[in-house]
């Protein structure tokens, strides 16, 4: 099955009309026509199947035969991971996240961050694709690049990590987690979070994590720590 994502479909919406260069690959590329059927989410948990009834490269016009919303996770997961130097690592851990399952992804600036400007644009662009290329629903939501500061002082609910790599007290990941809670966790830059920031986060409650004996990078830590939520809620 291959899925389409737009997020204008509503699940009251009869008919639907794809935007030309979608419609030039469901006719040109994939030769779908008159009473083929396309598979289509609008990223809030609806699935949609449609019939083509204009294969016009163009406007490929289709009738929504049926819908069905998927179930939503027994928790919600919120990473917050700095920027990483290469744009490319932070896009492998966005798209890698997304097909494992996540629900948003907050890019937070730090004092040690090396990279402090995004391209939120490119980053929806990969998040959308990772959703089809999973056959998921359901679209992260990508918040604004934020500081430290202005983030850890937001209100959080659910339990709240934050991975660093300082020789302090520290406990497993995979220890404290629980099924079927809501997560909050902290992933730093290179060079790591500085104390000031760690303190700052154990101050609101954070709780201080390691990932593994092993020194992680951003976007594997991000992705390991994807995973053992992922794990410990398919337990």
């Amino acid at each position: 099955m291959q899925l389409f994502y737009n997020p204008d479909i509503s699940e009251d919406t009869k008919t639907f009309t794809f935007p030309k260069d979608e419609s030039k690959h469901i006719v040109k590329v994939l030769r779908k026509n008159i009473g083929d059927t396309l598979h289509i989410t609008n990223g809030n948990g609806w699935l949609f199947k449609a019939e083509v009834t204009l294969p016009n490269i163009n406007k490929c016009l289709v009738n929504i035969v049926s819908k069905e919303k998927q179930p939503k996770r027994d928790y919600k997961l919120h990473l917050a991971v700095a920027p990483t130097k290469m744009n490319d690592r932070y896009e492998w851990f966005l798209e890698k996240a997304t097909e494992i399952g996540i629900d948003s992804i907050t890019p937070i600036i730090c004092d040690r961050s090396e990279r402090k400007v995004i391209k939120p644009e490119r980053f929806e662009r990969i998040l959308q694709s990772a959703m089809k290329q999973s056959l998921s629903s359901y679209l992260p939501k990508l918040n604004e690049a934020v500081s430290f500061k202005t983030f850890i002082q937001q209100g959080f609910t659910g339990d709240l990590f934050i991975a660093h790599c300082e020789e302090t007290d520290r406990k497993r990941l995979k220890n404290e987690l629980q099924p079927k809670k809501d997560i909050t966790i902290l992933i730093g830059p290179e060079g790591d979070f500085s104390t000031k920031e760690i303190e700052m986060a154990l101050a609101h409650k954070f709780i201080p994590v390691t990932l593994g004996e092993t020194r992680l990078r951003t976007e594997t830590a991000a992705i390991v720590a994807s995973h053992a939520v992922a794990f410990v809620n398919e337990l």
